[in-house]
Protein backbone atom coordinates (compact mmCIF):
# COMPACT_ATOMS: atom_id res chain seq x y z
CA UNK A 1 0.00 0.00 0.00
CA UNK A 2 1.41 3.42 -1.27
CA UNK A 3 0.99 6.37 0.16
CA UNK A 4 2.09 10.48 0.08
CA UNK A 5 2.63 12.09 3.17
CA UNK A 6 2.84 15.69 3.66
CA UNK A 7 3.52 18.03 5.98
CA UNK A 8 1.19 21.06 6.69
CA UNK A 9 2.50 25.16 5.95
CA UNK A 10 0.39 26.05 8.91
CA UNK A 11 0.54 23.43 11.79
CA UNK A 12 3.88 22.71 13.13
CA UNK A 13 4.51 18.82 13.26
CA UNK A 14 1.27 17.99 11.37
CA UNK A 15 1.02 15.39 8.50
CA UNK A 16 -1.26 14.54 6.02
CA UNK A 17 -1.19 10.92 4.48
CA UNK A 18 -3.28 10.14 1.66
CA UNK A 19 -3.83 7.33 -0.44
CA UNK A 20 -2.40 8.94 -4.03
CA UNK A 21 0.44 11.75 -4.71
CA UNK A 22 -1.42 15.42 -4.94
CA UNK A 23 -5.00 13.43 -4.49
CA UNK A 24 -6.93 15.11 -1.63
CA UNK A 25 -10.24 14.42 -2.63
CA UNK A 26 -11.04 12.09 0.42
CA UNK A 27 -9.75 14.90 2.68
CA UNK A 28 -12.77 17.37 4.23
CA UNK A 29 -12.59 21.12 2.53
CA UNK A 30 -12.36 22.09 6.32
CA UNK A 31 -9.14 20.31 7.15
CA UNK A 32 -7.51 21.21 4.29
CA UNK A 33 -7.87 24.95 5.40
CA UNK A 34 -6.96 24.55 8.42
CA UNK A 35 -3.57 21.98 6.59
CA UNK A 36 -2.76 24.94 4.74
CA UNK A 37 -0.46 24.55 1.81
CA UNK A 38 0.87 21.02 1.87
CA UNK A 39 4.43 20.37 1.31
CA UNK A 40 4.95 16.67 0.14
CA UNK A 41 7.55 14.87 2.57
CA UNK A 42 7.82 11.37 0.85
CA UNK A 43 6.00 8.56 -0.51
CA UNK A 44 6.13 5.42 1.52
CA UNK A 45 5.25 1.76 0.70
CA UNK A 46 3.16 1.10 4.15
CA UNK A 47 3.00 -2.88 3.11
CA UNK A 48 6.79 -3.07 3.68
CA UNK A 49 6.81 -1.46 6.93
CA UNK A 50 6.54 -2.94 10.31
CA UNK A 51 6.47 0.14 11.37
CA UNK A 52 6.37 4.53 11.49
CA UNK A 53 8.27 6.76 13.40
CA UNK A 54 5.24 8.11 15.97
CA UNK A 55 1.92 7.41 14.30
CA UNK A 56 0.97 4.00 14.66
CA UNK A 57 0.85 1.79 11.32
CA UNK A 58 -2.07 -0.27 11.88
CA UNK A 59 -4.13 2.88 12.51
CA UNK A 60 -2.90 4.83 9.45
CA UNK A 61 -3.53 1.45 7.22
CA UNK A 62 -6.98 1.44 8.28
CA UNK A 63 -7.94 4.93 8.16
CA UNK A 64 -6.30 5.46 4.74
CA UNK A 65 -8.45 2.53 3.69
CA UNK A 66 -11.76 3.92 5.58
CA UNK A 67 -11.33 7.34 4.85
CA UNK A 68 -8.67 7.55 2.36
CA UNK A 69 -6.21 9.98 4.44
CA UNK A 70 -4.77 9.98 8.03
CA UNK A 71 -4.03 13.38 9.60
CA UNK A 72 -1.41 12.59 12.42
CA UNK A 73 -0.70 15.28 15.00
CA UNK A 74 1.97 16.61 16.70
CA UNK A 75 2.64 14.94 20.35
CA UNK A 76 1.47 16.85 23.08
CA UNK A 77 4.07 19.30 24.64
CA UNK A 78 5.85 18.54 27.83
CA UNK A 79 5.22 20.67 31.00
CA UNK A 80 8.16 20.28 33.55
CA UNK A 81 6.63 22.99 35.82
CA UNK A 82 3.28 21.50 36.39
CA UNK A 83 5.49 17.53 36.57
CA UNK A 84 7.55 19.33 38.83
CA UNK A 85 5.15 20.58 41.04
CA UNK A 86 2.66 17.54 41.10
CA UNK A 87 5.93 15.69 42.13
CA UNK A 88 6.49 18.27 45.09
CA UNK A 89 3.09 17.83 46.47
CA UNK A 90 2.92 14.77 46.16
CA UNK A 91 6.37 14.02 48.54
CA UNK A 92 3.91 16.21 50.63
CA UNK A 93 6.02 19.32 49.85
CA UNK A 94 4.50 22.80 49.54
CA UNK A 95 4.87 25.01 47.10
CA UNK A 96 6.31 28.81 48.77
CA UNK A 97 5.72 30.49 45.20
CA UNK A 98 10.02 31.17 44.79
CA UNK A 99 11.60 29.94 42.37
CA UNK A 100 14.24 28.03 44.66
CA UNK A 101 14.19 24.69 44.76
Amino acid sequence: MLCAVYKSAKKESTFLYVKQRDNFSDVPETLMSMFGTPTLVTVINLASRNKLAIANIDKVKQELTDNGFYLQLPPPKEDLLAEHKAAMKQEGKQDKGDDSV
